[in-house]
């Protein structure tokens, strides 16, 4: 995926400036935790006529981005493409949701239409050929202590032919069938890796898994990183709960709106460092003040795991600690979080590279927050290197963004495809599409700058990045070339 757009980055909008043209043009409107809520332009009464504060605020302008999404009619699009439908309304022409390419709306369906043969070709659980296959499915995935009728609330299914758990996306408007996540275990040595694939791509995969299923008078709700996950605390605790579709990497900002209703979240999102600190992150995109995170520990491990363990999980959940503090905390308050970082030694060291143990040595890991300097003379080969040690990371979920200000985007991908495959493509092309899908799905973006760029262009790039996609791993190759050379002299 290309940042920003090949004609620049969209033009940034501040609240202040959302609200006064909503007000200058007589839009009524909700301040929410994140978004603004106004009636929809592409429901309802058309033409000229003002929008009525009676009817129902369907549409979510983000605060920090200016981007809208109708939630009746899944319009979606820029803060420009909203004002643009404004001044066509005003002219007595009907407002049309900004219409995404005919190659996408194709892709989109060829998806839907596979994930609908797919999920009628999987079995429910509890129905398998004999009981003995059902036990040692539910073994394998870790949900012997997860019931039939929970599997059964949130449509769970199992493919025999992908020895892999099944799990639905419906739409949260008329219950149709949107897309799937394929779910497989594969064991190596001791260690057990849940493998994932969904139906559209990861990029257009946008289920809040379990939203479907909240009633309408639930207020609060907990947000979690995992599909089981949401069913450990549905059964254990009886609770509101859905998974976000990527796991503690991201929380991508079209599916805020949908969260908008809820007075309280809690964030349990998995048993380690990083699923903390994506809370702490998240939680911030959701509005400090309304949200608690459960802090990962011993007696706090991810919700299957409490469910599997025989823990109290209402217990954890009300212990869950407020997200918002204030400037100026005492020990007490932190007591709890230096416990966890001596607990948690290795994990808070960072994100070990798998292909570079010496590095890991001097380094300690890939930790957010800090910079690394790699120097060298021309030719020294640090391009390649630094390529291969932030695709060792992106491998292992680390959402990274390249900023490539030497060489082209399009000879960075090669070398990166060339080193995840460990083989030279130009020699065996009939593998190209198969590794370039693989490819794809990494957590991995570009920006689309080449040579020397404004500072403050590149650092709003960045920030965009950060909100929209959660980057945590930013590559800058090489500052020389972003600056231009004069720079170098005045101040190096």
């Amino acid at each position: 995926d290309v940042l920003p757009s090949p004609d620049g980055p969209a033009p940034s909008v501040s609240i202040t400036e959302i609200r006064q043209y909503l007000r200058a043009q007589d839009i009524p409107f909700h301040d929410g935790y994140s978004c603004l809520h106004t009636p929809s332009l592409f429901t309802g009464d058309r033409g000229d006529q003002p929008l009525s504060a009676n009817a129902p605020f369907t549409l979510f302008i983000d605060k920090t981005t200016g981007s809208f999404l109708c939630t009746a009619t899944l319009a979606e699009g820029t803060w420009q493409d909203f004002q643009a439908n404004v001044e066509m309304r005003h002219r007595g022409i009907t407002p049309i949701p900004p219409a995404s390419s005919e190659e996408m709306e194709e892709e989109m369906r060829q998806a839907r239409e596979d994930a609908r043969c797919m999920w009628e070709r999987a079995l429910p659980l509890w129905e398998l050929l004999d009981e003995k296959e059902t036990k040692e499915t539910k073994a394998l995935f870790g949900i012997s202590q997860v019931s039939n009728a929970t599997l059964k609330r949130f449509g769970v299914r199992y493919l025999r032919t992908a020895r892999s758990l099944v799990f639905p996306w419906f739409s949260p408007q008329d219950a149709t069938l949107k897309g799937l996540k394929l779910v497989r275990v594969e064991k190596k040595g001791g260690t057990v890796t849940y493998v994932e694939e969904t139906l559209p791509r990861f990029d257009s995969y946008r289920n809040l898994f379990g939203l479907s299923l909240i009633g309408r008078r639930d207020t609060e709700l907990v947000l979690t990183g995992w599909e089981l996950d949401a069913l450990a605390l549905h059964q254990a605790a009886g609770v509101a709960s859905v998974a976000l579709p990527r796991g503690a990497s991201c929380l991508p900002p079209t599916l805020l709106p949908y969260l908008e209703r809820f007075k309280r979240i809690t964030l349990w999102l998995g048993e380690d460092l990083r699923s903390w600190e994506a809370a702490k992150l998240f939680a911030r995109k959701l509005s400090l003040k309304r949200c608690s995170l459960v802090r990962p520990g011993n007696l706090q491990p991810r919700p299957l795991e409490a469910l599997n363990q025989g823990l109290n999980v209402t217990k954890i959940l009300r212990s869950a600690l407020l997200a918002s503090h204030k400037s100026i905390v005492s020990f007490r308050q932190l007591r709890e979080e230096v416990f966890g970082e001596l607990v948690n030694t290795e994990q808070v060291s960072g994100v070990k590279w798998a292909r570079f143990p010496e590095l890991n040595k001097l380094l300690k890991g890939h930790r957010r927050g800090e910079l690394t300097i790699f120097t060298g003379p021309t030719g020294s080969g640090k391009t390649t290197f630094i390529s291969e040690y932030a695709l060792d990371l992106c491998m292992q979920g680390v959402c990274t963004l390249w900023g490539s200000f030497e060489i082209n985007n399009v000879r960075l991908a090669k070398i990166m495809l060339t080193q995840f495959a460990g083989r030279r493509l130009e020699d065996q092309l009939e593998l190209y599409d198969e590794w370039a899908d693989r490819f794809e799905e990494l957590p991995l973006y570009f920006m689309t700058f080449h040579g020397q760029q404004n500072i403050k262009t590149v650092i709003d790039t960045m920030q965009h990045a950060v909100y929209m996609y959660d980057i945590t791993h930013v590559v800058v190759d090489n500052l020389q070339f972003m600056m231009g050379h004069e720079h170098i002299s005045v101040d190096r």
